[in-house]
């Protein structure tokens, strides 16, 4: 089983704070950890010093990988800082294209 995990000490919520499953809106000084166990990211945070975990709203998210999600993980804290109830940013997705042969776009049937 692969995992990792993300912990950023000492994130001030901005204005509006984040939207946790637990207790609503939290805002101040926050830990923020993020744990991704295969495909799956979870984020938590937590007044920093203190001993109990809120899920961010919109926890758990689909995350394809470990590098992807440090990525998120960082996007989650720039939600945080963000402020306005946050909740956990929907991870960056990769739109498939069609293309056509020899690496040129498929021409347009309405045309």
């Amino acid at each position: 089983m692969n995992w990792a995990s993300w912990t950023t000490l000492g994130v001030f919520a901005g204005t509006g704070g984040v939207r946790t499953e637990e207790v609503g809106v939290v805002s101040g000084d926050l830990t923020v950890h993020t744990t991704w166990t295969e495909g799956q990211a979870e984020v938590a945070v937590q007044f920093s010093g203190a001993s109990d975990w809120f899920t961010l709203a919109g926890s758990p998210v689909p995350c394809p990988s470990e590098e992807a999600s440090r990525s998120f993980h960082q996007s989650v804290v720039e939600a945080v800082r963000a402020g306005g109830g946050a909740t956990v940013p929907v991870p960056h997705t990769v739109e498939m294209t069609s293309v056509g042969t020899r690496g040129q776009p498929p021409a347009n049937p309405s045309t």
